[in-house]
């Protein structure tokens, strides 16, 4: 699901009518570009058109002018037909690993949706943690984490949590705008956007990856970035858990059904079955190979993709033809073309450009360990601001930061991992299509969003402090 079909879909019936802002915004991406590309900048003129259709597709993300795919396949195609590049460079991005990994997660995905494993892990987690009003939200937070290796997108499980959410929302007899719908509901969805980041699963930190790699010539392994914010997982899930019961007290002090809710939809799920249990084992092989990948060093892309098509091979996995022609296969395109646009940047000489450009004014501010991590974590998150998408924020930045880090003696790797990190922090729902999933559901407004969104980013940023300075260089990072 794209952020801006789910905007719509969740726009109240009579809302206002947006058509006269998404033609403004089209105007935007078509006008300005045209005027880069026939500014006399005394540029080269492969630079310099590199650069304007670059503009295009980032102006399109940014206003959401275009679906993301759709702009991406646009300028790629732009690339290639105004001779900008050859076509193997123009749509180069379809032969990285880095779309096919998330084609792969999403396989996943759909394996551990169509089982019923992801709800049946959700409902033993709140069942196992208690059943009182602070344990369930504990319970929700800790599920919505482990629900990360199995359903490797935010929006997908936004929608798994929410169903059990409502239920909950029921069992407690409150709805819309009480604090017990607003602190479930809020602590799944940001949680959410959290935790893609911290585990390389979600599309975002897919793209990251993907771009450390490729640009800043370092290996990135699956198991040292789940390691590296190993710590400040486990944290965000306590701190989060407490200020969600801080900001939204309950409105009532007695609990009795839930926990027959509880047992009663684990009970109706049954016993495990042959398809439920090769989806387990599946999974837990995927994490297990993701995990020790410091000895094999078998690329994570590999393991994901690889599981992910055995999911389909028919007496090994659980997917049929029909299911994959049922996934969104959109949000692969767009990472592709995402990727594409970085090289064609690197071979048209613009990437060296705007390395110039954008980030010199912050040579004189990285200094001790403190300034650099403090600068590239609040440029990170103003910088996520004007540029929503945060596939589009991390694969467009990346590459010109991992350029600035070589040419400026700086570990791509440390650099990489704390500009994904800041792109954690949100205030406002447009910044990502999993915040817009929860809020359509009318349990939270944006002033709760706001709210929390900046409290947890402050939080972020202490946490991360912890980990540069004192746990990092202990795994070898620093």
């Amino acid at each position: 699901m794209s952020t801006s079909a789910t905007a719509i879909a969740a726009l109240p019936e009579g809302g206002v009518d947006l058509s006269w802002r998404a033609n403004l915004a089209r105007a935007v991406c078509v006008l300005v570009p045209l005027a880069l590309w026939f500014a006399p900048l005394g540029i080269e003129a492969r630079t310099q058109h590199g650069l304007a259709i670059a503009l295009f597709m980032i102006l399109a993300w940014m206003t959401e002018a275009l679906e993301y795919a759709l702009a991406g396949f646009i300028g790629c195609y732009l690339y290639w037909a105004l001779g900008v590049v050859p076509f193997g460079v123009a749509f180069s991005g379809f032969a990285t690993d880095t779309p096919w990994f998330l084609f792969g997660a999403g396989l996943f995905g759909a394996m551990a949706t169509k089982t019923g494993l992801a709800r049946r892990i959700a409902f033993i987690v709140m069942q196992s943690v208690g059943k009182t009003y602070s344990r369930i939200l504990l319970g929700l937070i800790i599920t919505d984490f482990l629900l990360t290796f199995v359903i490797p997108s935010g929006i997908a499980r936004v929608v798994v949590m929410s169903a059990v959410a409502l239920g909950l929302a029921e069992a407690f007899g409150v709805g819309p705008g009480s604090n017990i719908g607003r602190a479930m509901f809020l602590i799944i969805t940001y949680a959410a956007g959290l935790f893609d980041k911290m585990i390389i699963a979600g599309a975002a930190s897919i793209t990251a990856r993907g771009a450390i790699e490729r640009v800043g010539g370092v290996e990135v392994l699956w198991s040292q970035w789940f390691f590296a914010y190993l710590p400040c997982d486990i944290l965000t899930i306590i701190i989060a858990w407490r200020l969600v019961l801080w900001l939204y007290p309950p409105e009532k002090e007695s609990f009795t059904e839930e926990a027959t809710y509880l047992e009663n939809e684990i009970r109706q799920m049954g016993g495990w079955n042959a398809q439920s249990t090769r989806a387990a084992l599946l999974i837990t092989l995927a994490i297990g190979l993701w995990l020790t990948d410091f000895i094999h060093h078998i690329p994570p892309s590999v393991i994901g993709l690889g599981v992910g098509l055995a999911a389909v091979v028919p007496g090994i996995g659980v997917l049929t033809t029909d299911d994959m022609k049922r996934m969104n296969y959109l949000p692969v395109f767009f990472v592709a073309t995402a990727v594409s646009m970085g090289e064609v940047l690197v071979q048209t000489k613009a990437l060296g450009l705007l390395t110039t450009i954008l980030l010199s004014w912050m040579e004189p501010m990285l200094g001790s360990i403190m300034q650099t991590t403090l600068v590239l974590y609040w440029t990170a998150f103003a910088y996520h601001i004007f540029l929503a998408s945060e596939i589009s924020m991390l694969g467009t930045s990346i590459p010109v930061l991992m350029n600035f880090a070589k040419s400026h003696g700086m570990d791509p790797l440390l650099i990489g991992m704390i500009w994904t990190f800041g792109a954690g922090g949100k205030l406002f729902a447009y910044q990502s299509g999993v915040l817009i999933v929860g809020m359509s559901y009318g349990y939270f407004n944006s002033r709760d969003l706001f709210r929390l969104g900046l409290l947890l980013t402050l939080v972020q940023c202490v946490l991360l402090l912890l980990l540069v300075f004192f746990y990092w260089p202990l795994i070898g990072l620093r």
